[in-house]
């Protein structure tokens, strides 16, 4: 059997995916802000061979009717939230084989910018730097934030095509292999002529420059999207060497597991260029009774009130606004689609009411697929719901710290380990290589991105040397 993939997903913010779990009395997230907090998590994680640490972020808050909800601020939903790409540098440093996969925003951060913040994580690391692409799900606040319109849903992926292009363009095309030379005795640090100048003239975005840093280990991070809409999909299917999918349906992950393959191959890309990953919540224990009570525990933190500002948060939506007898209405959502698209009819499935939806974002949320039971059981059912629908791997979503991570990691891996499911030993150093082994570091080259390797410039007298676009 092949070895899943697995991930751990985290929010620097006192709650995980589940509710107000920081009311848990067995919950130490309220520690978020300190330093060790984090360290002791990655070394959990590291020891227990898990692929990569994922962190998720946002810029965005509930918003209804102009104003924060005194719930988000009462329960802590996404304020507080501490800026997870500081951390990565941190913890770039105390890890040496864990994957360290962190979401920046293309609608917000500066192309060039980022390009440089993410060249030097992946050297600090020692090229295990994964960026996770958003858009900017919870857009209307965000947007406010930063003095900004709020851009359309559709738009947002256009741009960050355009944003992608840029950073690939200075990852990919601006250093040779080769031009540095540091020679300290001929007073030669690089080749000029195998630095090339980038230029972009996109539609959104545009550079002119020689970019700075010198060529990473992976030069590229791999590369994770986790928007799921229709448009969202082709974003991913033509960028992303990773995909977080919600475990909404298993119908639902299998469409768009074909779909995701599908489109890739139209945009040039090789079968199986694509990892697909749904995210999982589980609830474990030795006996079946006690891993119910472990999951009921935790829905009973959470409130109408919470599920309802947390569902704005996403998607714009007011549920406690609308009718909870009747369907969700047809409404045009600029923010988050994929959890508006998740509640909608598919091949003539009842319709749910507000009602209806409501009660199952409270005991599901942003999660999507919840496992509840024995080890054994919830390895069949991860083994089942992979093989039914083509994935490649797990991102388990905590809801206690550290008592998810301990009973995943003593009760859940070694039944994984046991029939070829989970890692006993890192392979490769870098992500790349763990995640696509035998490809090497590098953006395959049938990837978009390759596409803008410069092409070996033939050396030149140093005399007549500079630096080439």
């Amino acid at each position: 059997m092949k070895p899943f993939i697995l991930g751990v997903f985290q929010l620097m913010n006192p709650n995980g995916m589940s509710g107000a779990s920081w009311r848990h009395p067995d919950n130490t997230s309220l520690d978020f802000m300190d330093i060790d907090y984090w360290v002791k998590l990655a070394a959990m994680l590291e020891e227990a061979k898990f692929d990569f640490l994922f962190l998720a972020d946002t810029y965005g808050t509930p918003i209804v009717d102009g104003e924060i909800p005194a719930v988000a601020l009462e329960q802590a939903m996404n304020v507080p939230t501490a800026d997870p790409v500081s951390l990565m540098s941190a913890l770039a440093v105390t890890t040496t084989k864990l994957g360290l996969v962190v979401t920046s925003a293309t609608t917000f951060e500066p192309p060039y910018a980022h390009a440089r913040r993410f060249s030097t994580l992946d050297h600090f690391s020692r090229g295990r730097i994964g960026w996770n692409m958003v858009t900017g799900a919870s857009a209307e606040s965000a947007a406010k934030a930063f003095g900004q319109p709020l851009t359309p849903h559709d738009k947002r992926y256009d741009m960050g095509d355009d944003y992608l292009d840029l950073t690939l363009k200075l990852w990919e095309g601006s250093w040779e292999d080769g031009a540095v030379i540091a020679d300290k005795a001929a007073g030669i640090y690089a080749d000029a002529s195998r630095v090339h100048r980038v230029v972009h003239r996109g539609e959104y975005y545009s550079t002119d420059c020689t970019y700075q840093v010198i060529p990473s280990p992976q030069r590229t991070p791999v590369l994770f999207q986790a928007g799921s809409s229709g448009r969202g999909l082709e974003f991913a299917a033509r960028n992303a060497e990773c995909v977080f999918l919600q475990g909404t349906s298993l119908a639902k992950v299998a469409a768009s597991v074909t779909e995701i393959h599908a489109k890739a191959q139209g945009f040039g890309r090789a079968p199986g260029s694509v990892k697909i990953l749904v995210g999982l919540s589980v609830f474990t224990a030795p006996t079946h009774e006690e891993a119910v009570r472990k999951y009921q525990d935790l829905l009973d933190l959470t409130t109408d009130e919470f599920a309802a500002a947390a569902y704005v948060a996403n998607t714009g939506i007011n549920l406690l606004a609308l009718d909870p007898s009747q369907p969700l209405p047809k409404i045009d959502a600029q923010q988050g689609q994929s959890n508006v698209d998740r509640y909608r009819s598919q091949n003539g499935e009842k319709e749910l009411t507000v009602r209806e939806i409501l009660d199952e974002f409270k005991s599901r949320g942003l999660r999507g697929l919840v496992l509840v039971g024995t080890p054994e059981e919830v390895a069949d059912q991860m083994e089942d719901y992979a093989d039914q629908t083509g994935l490649d791997g797990f991102l388990f979503e905590p809801h206690i710290v550290p008592g998810t991570y301990t009973d995943i990691i003593d009760l859940l891996l070694p039944v994984l380990r046991e029939r070829g499911r989970a890692a006993t030993e890192y392979g490769a150093d870098t992500l790349r290589e763990r995640i696509f082994p035998g490809e090497g570091p590098r953006l395959a080259a049938h990837h978009p991105g390759a596409a803008f390797r410069p092409e070996p410039a033939p050396a030149q007298p140093r005399h007549l040397q500079t630096v080439k676009g």
